[in-house]
């Protein structure tokens, strides 16, 4: 998707885009069995849209609760919560005009008001959201005082100008700012069902979302279900009934219950793409996805090894991986070895040459000795590290394999598995050495890679703290063009090397011949169940 650009102010802004909700060709007829069923590798954490993390969270939330804007398949926005919007002349003013027909689960009109709500939320300490430093990412002014408990929510730069102008301003021009309003961390919230049931709000029986749908059921670790939201303003085009998403740790597990009819949706495990998109073609596909695969180096001064604050060490360690084996290999589904952070997927982004994209891996091997060498570590002193990684086959897989990649350069890796919760609190709280872990975008623009690595951000899990890195992003955001400096920033990422960039993903999935309206090309794999629907066989 092309950066979406701003008219100059009062000029009302409208994005076209796909149906706001199910489109049923006319030639098709719909099944009696309008249900939808959903693979989730891990059980959902929260689905509190100012708590989120995961992508899996995310795909249960997007159903319960609705932004400003919604994204089609090929990434246009399009108008959900918001009619319209206006902006100033300079650029830091933007209004929106909200959908006057929006309700609530529970029959109460959304307001700007919930916006405000919600986006002061995400910013107060008191919620101790690790995505409160997106409100600083987006420009949103007095996010960062308020952030830092500098200065109170109500400061935020956001007011309800009435119930249904919502008004925010910025600490300076962002031009993707309104893609950014897509990501759950920016969902309204209903205040009065916070404040009546606290940390339960989120439970069956007592969660009020604006989505299309509301939450019937909820086992952790087991299943979500959610079933049409009749107050949802757009729900006479809704069509399918429910939705379910169930827990499955093992994806081999989990493509064996979809053979079974369980579920409508599932990851294709590692390696099989090719011979399952041979079998069954109206079933099996693949998509870019804006997504990395990397391992996290802990660098930690006072929690992380002696060992990984050597970046010749950490250098080392990204050499000795063969991507290419991973990628044609291992798993087989057109991922693409990666040697910098971001993707090529992301809109306007051209990722640069780094030198060591440009060896053999016989010369990244060599150098990755001479490197371990200097060191101070070889037969005499090898260097020994555990990897902690989350369960799942392919990811035990690219472990095993990287392993042997190690053991070639005289490196000792343990591998240590582990649940998701488990191994994502070890990330956060930095006692690790090293650890598996991806980042999916959450707009349309690299910074939402390239970010994740300043000194601010909630998810530098491995406390890399570069002045250059931070300037080079801090600069970025009022250029007309930030190539140059996203490019200065990937080179950086390279010679400090604080992760190992493994492979950008694709989306390869199995989905049932019958769903029609999935959106399975979206790069950011953002899909709404109030799109699909199910034909007759």
């Amino acid at each position: 998707m092309t950066r979406h650009l701003l008219l100059a102010t009062l000029l009302s802004t409208t994005i076209a885009g796909a149906a706001f909700a199910a489109t049923v060709d006319p030639a098709d007829t719909l099944a009696e069995n309008q249900s939808f069923s959903f693979w989730l590798l891990d059980a959902t954490a929260t689905l509190d849209p100012q708590l989120i993390e995961s992508v899996e969270d995310s795909d249960v939330a997007r159903q319960l609760f609705e932004g400003l804007y919604t994204e089609a398949d090929n990434g246009d926005l399009i108008p959900a919560g918001a009619l319209d919007y206006t902006v100033s002349d300079d650029k830091l003013t933007y209004t929106f005009h909200l959908r006057p027909e929006s309700k609530w689960s529970n029959g109460d009109p959304v307001t700007a008001g919930d916006y405000v709500y919600a986006w002061q939320r995400l910013a107060d300490p008191a919620t101790a959201s690790s995505y409160a430093w997106y409100a600083e990412l987006a420009q949103i002014e007095n996010a960062t005082a308020v952030i830092a408990g500098e200065k109170p929510p109500t400061d935020l730069g956001v007011k309800a100008v009435d119930d249904l102008t919502l008004e925010v301003k910025l600490a300076q021009p962002l031009p993707y700012f309104v893609k950014m309003t897509v990501h759950s961390a920016l969902l309204p919230v209903h205040k009065a069902t916070i404040d009546a049931f606290g940390a339960k709000w989120t439970d069956p029986g007592n969660l009020v979302g604006n989505g299309a749908y509301v939450l019937s059921e909820h086992k952790p670790g087991e299943k979500v279900v959610v079933s049409r939201n009749h107050n949802y303003w757009n729900d006479a085009a809704t069509v399918l009934e429910t939705g379910v998403f169930l827990t499955i740790n093992d994806n081999s597990i989990a493509l064996t219950r979809y053979d079974a009819g369980e579920l409508d949706n599932v990851a294709i495990p590692s390696g099989m793409y090719p011979q399952l998109s041979a079998d069954r073609p109206d079933e099996a596909f693949s998509a870019p996805r804006a997504c990395t695969y990397y391992y996290l180096m802990n660098m930690d001064a006072e929690k992380g090894p002696e060992a990984l604050k050597d970046p010749r060490v950490r250098l080392a360690l990204s050499y000795a991986v063969d991507r290419n084996i991973i990628t044609d290999k291992i798993l087989q589904s057109g991922q693409i070895p990666a040697y910098t952070l971001t993707p090529a997927a992301m809109a306007g982004f051209t990722v640069p040459e780094v030198d060591y994209a440009t060896w053999t891996q016989e010369e990244r091997n060599e150098k990755a000795k001479a490197l371990l060498a200097e060191a101070g570590y070889g037969p005499d002193n090898p260097l020994k590290l555990t990897l902690n990684y989350n369960t799942d086959e392919g990811h035990k897989k690219i472990a095993i394999a990287v392993q042997q990649f190690y053991k070639a350069i005289g490196v000792e890796l343990t591998l240590n598995n582990m649940e998701w919760k488990v191994h994502s609190d070890i990330m956060h709280e930095r006692t690790y050495e090293l650890a598996r872990s991806a980042w999916c975008g959450d707009y349309n623009e690299a910074s939402t890679f390239l970010d994740l690595f300043t000194s601010s951000s909630g998810f530098n899990d491995v406390a890399y703290m570069s002045e250059a890195y931070d300037k080079l992003m801090a600069e970025s955001k009022t250029m007309a063009d930030p190539q140059p400096n996203y490019t200065e920033a990937e080179k950086l990422l390279a010679a400090d090397m604080p992760i190992i960039p493994i492979y950008h993903y694709t989306s390869s999935r199995m989905l049932k011949a019958d769903i029609r309206g999935y959106a399975s090309h979206n790069v950011f794999g953002n899909w709404y169940l109030k799109d699909i629907y199910r034909v007759a066989e």
